[in-house]
């Protein structure tokens, strides 16, 4: 007599954990390596010292009110009047990736990117031209990550190293600038020279803005912003931003990038071990030593802008060629910043068969604009 046998089927959570380990790799990975080394560095009370609260506290808060602001579709709404006062496809393409470069400065890189390349999106297929939507992803993603290097809460890196290096807001600025015009020189010269003046006729979604909430939300995006600037202690933040968010959007608080969170303190945990290797220390503060620059730029490639700031700030007080190092180290491969991997979910979720061309595209006008940066920098004076 033969019996049939069923096989368990896998339990829902177990496929959840390992969905949600998929989806956010860059995370999975700060996980690995703050596991492996804390097996050559066993946990102890020194552990406790490697975690900057007052980054993770900053990021959290300009991160909910962003998703807040989303919610009520503010981006959206004001990215979509200013799209609409251009008549051609290139006038077009150019104020989407603005709109990112400037969004790239106020909300973050990452929000940038999820909030405006769905515009993007909506434009060109609305406009029917899907031919431009490579480029124009590529370039908004440019545009993020090298638009977010001129303010401390542009790029996640960029909180990280000026709290830990106290920076004044006058010189980081001053830092960044050269490199950030030169930026928005090579991506406007990009549109222009790629993208042909086509008419382009575009309705208008009707849409209104909550007025309260609105108020509200900006109240608290000018706290979070205040946070980050030292004008006001962080504990406030996270105090009275997630508790006006619990009774007005409470989604808001779930839809925060808390995998982005996690990868901030694996990624502490992993650097700050990394720096009691006294061989590990050796060999890269002789790295950090001799190029900071060119050393952050291709660490970069390899780990992304956000970990290779946390790991390298641990082996060179030369802060100043650091942060520019790994804001143009953004550029470059697929995972030398988190923001291209975002870009690239986001096309290939509209267009699953053009991978290959997309990653030649990106790679192309990703390392140019990578190549020139670094030059740009060391003619500066950066080392």
């Amino acid at each position: 007599m033969t019996r049939n046998i069923h096989l368990a089927p896998k339990p829902h959570f177990i496929s959840h954990i390992l969905e949600f380990f998929h989806r956010n790799i860059v995370m999975t990975v700060a996980l690995i390596a703050a596991v492996l080394t804390s097996l050559i560095v066993p946990p102890d009370a020194q552990y406790l010292t490697y975690f900057d609260l007052k980054t993770l506290t900053c990021l959290f808060c300009v991160l909910a009110v962003v998703c807040a602001l989303k919610n009520i579709r503010f981006f959206y709404i004001l990215a979509q009047k200013i799209v609409q006062c251009f008549k051609n496809l290139r006038l077009c393409v150019l104020a989407l990736v603005y709109i990112t470069f400037i969004g790239s400065m106020i909300i973050a890189n990452d929000m940038a990117l999820l909030t405006f390349l769905p515009l993007g999106y909506f434009v060109l297929s609305t406009a029917n031209q899907p031919k431009y939507m490579a480029f124009t992803f590529i370039m908004q993603n440019i545009a993020a990550n090298l638009g977010g290097m001129l303010t401390p809460f542009g790029n996640p890196q960029n909180i990280y190293l000026y709290s830990k290096f106290n920076i004044p807001t006058g010189e980081f600025m001053a830092i960044m600038l050269p490199s950030f015009l030169l930026s928005v020189a090579l991506i406007t010269l990009c549109c222009l020279i790629f993208v042909r003046p086509v008419p382009l006729e575009m309705g208008e979604e009707p849409t209104t803005l909550p007025p309260i909430k609105t108020v509200v939300y900006l109240a608290l995006f000018t706290l979070a912003i205040a946070i980050v600037f030292r004008g006001i202690p962080y504990v406030a933040g996270l105090i009275i931003i997630p508790l006006c968010l619990f009774f007005l959007d409470r989604d808001a608080l779930r839809a925060v990038d808390y995998p982005l969170l996690l990868t901030f303190v694996f990624f502490f945990i992993f650097a700050g071990n990394m720096a009691r290797i006294d061989i590990v220390r050796g060999a890269f503060s002789m790295l950090m030593e001799k190029s900071t620059l060119l050393f952050s730029v291709l660490s970069c490639q390899f780990i992304s802008n956000v970990p290779s700031a946390i790991l390298l700030s641990q082996f060179t007080e030369n802060y100043r060629d650091l942060l520019i190092g790994v804001n143009i180290g953004g550029a470059g491969t697929l995972i030398a910043s988190l923001a291209s991997l975002i870009t690239f979910r986001e096309y290939t979720t509209h267009n699953p068969h053009k991978v290959g061309s997309y990653i030649k595209t990106f790679s192309l006008f990703n390392f140019g604009f990578l190549f020139i940066l670094t030059a740009a920098a060391m003619l500066m004076g950066a080392k």
